[in-house]
């Protein structure tokens, strides 16, 4: 991933991957990352830009503005969520001596016009599908995935996108504070802050004041996993990522993620992901 810095920008590195393969080369051509972006820090305001392509941005950090053809500002506050479309001016950027940390994805596809027809979409609103762990590990994998230049990954970023993007758009349709739905957000932010502990499910429910059974309940309509399947599943991705990423062995990525039993773990990854922990670190690391 390229990293340089830009002091009218931010006072911090950016780091910015460009897709480098001809989309020719990709098996998934309804939905093409152009490039993606991390600038933390960011200070700079800009007014009057133009897009060329569709970009989807998440802020992670901080707080600013939002405006599209010269209309109202609208707020923009760490967990938000907004598009960039071609041929319309926007001014956008954190507060007056303040920051913000964007993530950015330029896309391009017939799949994004797919998301606008059917999706809950508010193209030219902030959404505020808020701040957890998964995205953030999410996130990271996207940009793991394209910074290793091959098609395969390619194709895996783009659909690892519009998994999050999903969920984030779904996030945003919570009903009214109360509700049960509104107290998703905040319970899978909850799940993914255990990921390095060992999980109980009746003492989270507890500290959460949640009732055991609605908790269980909730969990699997909204993700389609058993309360325990999902967590193990946010362990997994969290595993993958360290062993793409730090030279930890198996068995000290698993005492991080709350499995005192390397094998146990070894087996769920396995289960989880189709392949073992060191089979997969070497697979993925070889096509780099």
């Amino acid at each position: 991933m390229a990293q340089f810095m830009d002091y009218m920008i931010s006072p911090k590195p950016l780091r910015v991957v460009d897709l480098t393969l001809d989309p020719a080369k990709l098996s998934v051509r309804s939905l093409v990352i152009r490039n993606a972006g991390y600038l933390p820090g960011r200070t700079h305001y800009r007014q009057g830009a133009v897009f060329t392509h569709w970009a989807i941005v998440y802020i992670a950090g901080g707080s600013g503005t939002y405006r599209v053809n010269h209309g109202e500002p609208q707020g923009v506050t760490a967990g938000s969520l907004f598009l960039f479309q071609p041929g319309v001016h926007y001014d956008y950027g954190p507060d007056p001596d303040g920051f913000w940390d964007e993530y950015y994805f330029t896309i391009e596809g017939t799949r994004l016009q797919e998301w606008l027809d059917h999706w809950p979409f508010q193209p030219n609103t902030v959404m505020h599908p808020g701040e957890d762990a998964s995205s953030q590990n999410r996130i990271d994998r996207i940009f793991a995935l394209m910074e290793s230049g091959t098609p395969a990954n390619a194709d895996r970023a783009s659909l690892l996108l519009e998994s999050l993007v999903y969920e984030w758009v779904q996030l945003c349709q919570a009903s009214p504070s109360g509700s049960k739905s509104a107290r998703l957000a905040p319970l899978l932010e909850a799940l993914s802050a255990t990921l390095h502990e060992p999980f109980d499910a009746a003492a989270f429910a507890e500290r959460h004041h949640w009732a055991l059974s609605t908790l269980r309940r909730t969990v699997s309509e909204y993700t389609g996993f058993a309360l325990h399947e999902y967590v193990h599943r946010l362990k997994m991705a969290e595993a993958k990522n360290r062993l793409l990423n730090t030279e930890q062995t198996v068995k000290e990525i698993a005492g991080a993620l709350g499995y005192s039993d390397v094998f146990y773990f070894s087996r769920l990854f396995k289960k989880i992901t189709g392949e073992a922990p060191q089979l997969f670190r070497k697979n993925m690391r070889s096509v780099r």
